[in-house]
C-alpha cells in the first residue's frame, strides 16, 4: 500500500530552522514529482515547493524562495524540505504529496498521494 509519512515538524523561534522529511513506502519516490504544501488554520492549502522527477528541477513559492530548499535522497526513498529563517507566518501543517497529473512539478494540490501532515509552529 502506497504511503507517505512526514516528520520533523515542531516548535521553533523566528529565525530558526527545521528540516522536514517525507518518507515513502509501497512506491518509489524517484519516479514522481514531489510537492510540499502547507495549510494554516482557516486558510486554503498552498503549494510551497516541488521537485521534478528525472532532473530534480525545483520550484518554489515566492514567499519561501531563498529560505526553503527541497531535495531528495533516492537511496532512502525520502524527500526533504530544509526550512531556514523561519517566520511566524510559516506556521502551518505541512504535507508532502506525490503523483501529480502528468508527473509534472506542480504547486497545485492535485496530487494523488498525500501524507498525514506535520505541524510547524514558529514563535515570534
Amino acid at each position: 500500500q502506497a504511503q507517505l509519512v512526514e516528520s520533523g515538524g515542531g516548535l521553533v523561534q523566528a529565525g530558526g530552522s527545521l528540516r522536514l522529511s517525507c518518507a515513502a513506502s509501497g512506491f518509489t519516490l524517484e519516479n514522481y514529482a514531489i510537492g510540499w504544501f502547507r495549510q494554516a488554520p482557516g486558510k486554503e492549502r498552498e503549494g510551497i515547493s516541488c521537485i521534478r522527477r528525472g532532473d530534480d528541477d525545483t520550484t518554489y513559492r515566492s514567499s519561501v524562495k531563498g529560505r526553503f530548499t527541497i531535495s531528495r535522497d533516492n537511496f532512502k526513498n525520502t524527500v526533504y524540505l530544509q526550512m531556514n529563517s523561519l517566520k511566524p507566518e510559516d506556521t502551518a501543517v505541512y504535507f508532502c504529496a506525490a503523483d501529480s497529473p502528468g508527473y509534472v512539478c506542480s504547486l497545485l494540490p492535485n496530487y494523488g498521494y498525500w501524507g498525514q501532515g506535520t505541524q510547524v509552529t514558529v514563535s515570534s
